[in-house]
């Protein structure tokens, strides 16, 4: 499912993806670069981060290692004063998360789990839209995209039971994502918030059974990334959307 994005058409653009070092995070931290962006990695690992970047600029890509431990909110607070070098970013995909225990219900999660799980999933990413979206919104241009999941949904595969803080975290970034599509105009201040639910994909959260590799789970992504500003009417794209497979589906 992979497709060209075209070499130039983010040129000049600086991105921050999370959870870059593996998976979805690093396919899609990839497929930016080789959209001509300037790509900031994040992840906790720093030697699994390095190893990340160094595979990227192997191939040819302006990427930049940002370890930080996103479960520490004073660490991701101070994320723009510590790259405020690389200038203003366009865009933004929050794509780090964990799991948690996958046999923790509702009454069985520990509070210590249930913060953990949401500090990554849905603090972080509240954090960083509040930290990078103001620039956006003055200069009206930039791209939000926040990596959700089927289990975030409340329709068909959503919150069913199980996995409780993981489900209820990612409810929660959807959410979100449509709280601040709203709050920008969707998409008319020309600032489009977007979530993805991947699907299932062969990842170390997915497993290796999983249907999908980690660069379809990538590729809504980067297309809502990379896609036009304006339809054919001169309206604005849709936004403020679950996206799956490039197209809307049911939140």
């Amino acid at each position: 499912m992979e497709r060209d994005l075209g070499g130039s058409k983010l040129q000049g653009k600086v991105a921050l993806v999370t959870g870059a070092s593996r998976g979805i995070g690093y396919e899609v931290a990839a497929g930016l670069g080789r959209a001509g962006a300037t790509v900031v990695c994040v992840a906790r690992d720093p030697e699994r981060l390095d190893e990340a970047v160094f595979k990227l600029r192997t191939d040819g890509l302006d990427a930049v290692a940002a370890p930080c431990d996103l479960s520490q909110p004073g660490l991701v607070s101070r994320l723009p004063e510590k790259l405020g070098e690389l200038g203003e970013f366009d865009l933004l995909v929050n794509g780090a998360g964990i799991l948690g225990n996958r046999t923790s219900k509702t009454l069985k999660a520990t509070y210590g789990e249930w913060r953990s799980v949401s500090a990554v999933v849905l603090d972080a990413p509240f954090l960083l839209i509040q930290a990078f979206a103001p620039g956006m919104m003055a200069r009206r241009s930039g791209r939000i995209v926040n990596i959700s999941a089927d289990e975030g949904r409340m329709t068909g595969p959503g919150n069913t039971g199980g996995v409780a803080p993981y489900r209820v975290a990612k409810a929660g970034l959807n959410a979100l994502t449509r709280n601040f599509a709203y709050e920008t105009g969707l998409g008319r201040r020309g600032v489009f918030v977007d979530a993805v639910a991947p699907g299932r994909s062969r990842t170390d959260m997915g497993g290796p059974s999983a249907p999908r590799s980690a660069a379809e789970g990538a590729d809504t992504v980067l297309w809502l990334c990379t896609r036009p500003e304006a339809q054919p009417d001169g309206s604005p794209a849709p936004t403020g959307l679950l996206w799956q497979d490039r197209e809307v589906i049911p939140w």
